[in-house]
């Protein structure tokens, strides 16, 4: 017996912490509107309060006016006649004034929305700029950015708007309240009585339609990526050589399908229980019809007292539905809100390094047994890989593809955290050095480089985006990374808009990109330490030799790390290491490798054989 008394205790609770949760987050939304926009929220909350007390005051004066005419009618003064026409034109007063506050509230919502979208936006995206990779490659981390970017930015300005229409129904409610206890405290009774059956379906819905709205994220994530299949430029080639639109097309389809078949069901629900529950409303404003329109029939109360409950009952009645739709609404708003602040307030691990030199200047990169398993992974990526590189000197990493190499480039860029063993730059840990300080350090260029649909001076500026705009800096990156002669040929040469994103862009082939991102790499001038990953593999043998040519003269007293399948480009490295599934298995020169006739001896051979 006792614990189903506490059973039903705790129902109750729970059922009074959720009432209590509508106005979760309504403190921390009033914030960000104020912040969005002081002014526009002062005239929000002004205008709030006149069209709260306005209703009251016009239902009031219209009580009048029927009486004065009324008793105009029986005596027949003038004077009477005046007074009547005098509460006319005050009610003309009051109407004007509730429309001015009502079109008032409607602009300043619809300025306030534009830049709150535009604050919770940047605030995403902010928080977005302080992740890791290991974030940005995690499913579950996508989902939680997808449900905060979807409605969020419109939902915290919804939670306000309502918040306020919730105090501006509470002063018609209480004004309205007022004028009823004139007439009987039961009125009052069945008016509150009538409009909760709908509020308790609304907020049951309201649930539901966030639960589904949770369950979504992957489904919505996976029909983007379908829209983004379909009609983006760089996937148009495969898809129509292969033929793979219908069948992309009926993903898209079956997936708005299955989520169309929730969304119809919740809906025609939500309908249904709204219309049979709403019909207590109804029911309920008849009942006191009836009375009102008995006890004027009676006199006990005048043909203006009837006409004023009349309109009080009726607009009161809507005005308790307002507000307990708009109680039902903020529940909604919060359940939303609280995806967009479970995102922005995730606890991320600031990088905590501050020194911008090492213990041992001119000692190099060293690699002292890492290791590293990427997250929801069982083989780790690498094993205890031991290696120096020199300053001035080139180290060259080969291996087949998942072997390890670019995750390496990842750890020593600190993208990622080894998870045992240490990377030394200069004699100290990369972990203690300032992020911003090492990656000054570092030009990069990956093999799945970034094509900006930006002008040809932008994208090779990005390399150093401090000096986007330093004219003179990017046309000698271009020149060292071997663009410029190509370059030259483009219509607005360093101005001319690249991709086909925008209008005029120009589409580059691959060997030419990769020249752009090569540039890129070279406009960091303090970087002294160059990573390559894969830098030619859409030139040709003879841009490729070029290039290298340039490379190791352009890069003498730096560091270079080179990531190539092609072992005429490796050669060229001080330093060769192979990678067998995350294992260091071979290091020397390409000399001393080939005279160990290890497993670098015989990929050499094997590429060379094609050559003959």
């Amino acid at each position: 017996m006792r614990s189903k008394n506490n059973r039903n205790t705790l129902r109750q609770l729970g059922r009074i912490s959720q009432i209590f949760a509508v106005f979760q987050y309504s403190g921390r939304a009033i914030e960000l509107v104020w912040t969005t926009s002081r002014a526009l929220t002062i005239v929000l909350a002004i205008l709030t309060v006149v069209g709260g007390l306005l209703p009251a005051a016009i239902a009031y004066v219209g009580k009048l006016i029927v009486d004065q005419v009324v008793s105009a009618s029986q005596s027949g003064l003038e004077k009477e006649r005046l007074i009547a026409l005098g509460y006319l034109a005050l009610e003309a007063i009051f109407v004007a004034l509730l429309a001015g506050s009502q079109r008032g509230l409607s602009i300043a919502q619809s300025l306030l929305r534009v830049l709150l979208g535009q604050k919770v936006n940047v605030l995403i995206l902010e928080k977005a700029l302080t992740l890791d990779l290991v974030h940005f490659e995690d499913s579950e981390f996508y989902d939680k950015m997808t449900r905060a970017r979807r409605e969020a930015s419109s939902r915290p300005l919804s939670l306000v708007s309502r918040t306020f229409t919730l105090g501006q129904n509470a002063l018609s409610l209480i004004t309205y309240g007022g004028l009823l206890l004139r007439f009987s405290g039961w009125a009052v009774a069945v008016l509150v009585i009538a409009a909760v059956p709908a509020f308790v379906a609304e907020t049951k819905f309201a649930g539901e339609a966030f639960r589904l709205f949770r369950w979504r994220a992957p489904e919505t994530r996976e029909q983007s990526y379908l829209e983004t299949l379909i009609a983006r430029e760089d996937y148009a080639k495969e898809v129509q050589l292969y033929q793979l639109g219908p069948m992309l097309l009926e993903r898209y389809n079956s997936i708005f399908n299955r989520l169309y078949g929730e969304d119809r069901d919740l809906t025609i629900r939500r309908g249904v229980w709204g219309y049979l529950l709403g019909l207590f409303s109804t029911a309920g404003f008849y009942v006191a019809y009836a009375w009102i329109v008995i006890e004027a029939i009676a006199g006990r109360i005048s043909l203006g007292d009837m006409t004023m409950y009349l309109v009080v009952f009726r607009q009161g009645q809507t005005t308790f539905s307002s507000a307990l739709t708009s109680i039902g609404g903020m529940y909604e708003d919060n359940l939303y809100l609280s995806n967009l602040y479970e995102f922005l307030e995730q606890d991320i691990p600031k990088p905590h390094g501050w020194a911008t030199k090492g213990l041992v200047p001119g000692d190099g990169i060293r690699f002292e047994n890492v290791s590293f398993t990427y997250p929801g992974s069982l083989q780790p990526a690498l094993k205890n890989v031991s290696l120096r590189l020199q300053p001035g000197k080139k180290l060259a990493i080969v291996g087949e593809n998942g072997s390890g190499k670019t995750t390496l480039i990842k750890l020593l860029t600190r993208l990622y955290t080894p998870d045992s063993g240490r990377i030394l730059l200069d004699g100290l840990d990369l972990q203690e050095w300032d992020i911003n300080v090492l990656h000054q350090r570092i030009g990069v260029i990956f093999q799945n480089f970034v094509r900006y649909q930006f002008t040809v001076g932008e994208n090779i500026g990005v390399g150093d985006v401090q000096h986007l705009e330093d004219k003179a800096r990017y046309q000698i990156a271009a020149e060292k990374g071997m663009a410029k002669p190509f370059v030259e040929q483009l219509p607005e040469r360093f101005q001319t808009q690249l991709g086909r994103w925008f209008k005029g862009g120009q589409e580059l082939s691959g060997g030419q990109w990769q020249k752009i991102a090569l540039s890129r790499a070279f406009m960091r001038t303090k970087a002294d330490i160059l990573v390559l990953d894969e830098p030619t593999a859409a030139m040709d043998a003879e841009a490729e030799v070029q290039i290298f040519d340039q490379f190791r003269a352009l890069t003498e007293n730096q560091m270079a790390l080179l990531i190539s399948h092609r072992f005429s480009t490796v050669r060229m490295a001080d330093t060769i290491v192979v990678l067998t599934a995350g294992e260091l298995i071979e290091q020397g020169t390409h000399d001393e490798l080939l005279k160990a006739g290890g497993r670098y001896a015989r990929l050499f051979s094997l590429q060379a054989a094609g050559y003959h």
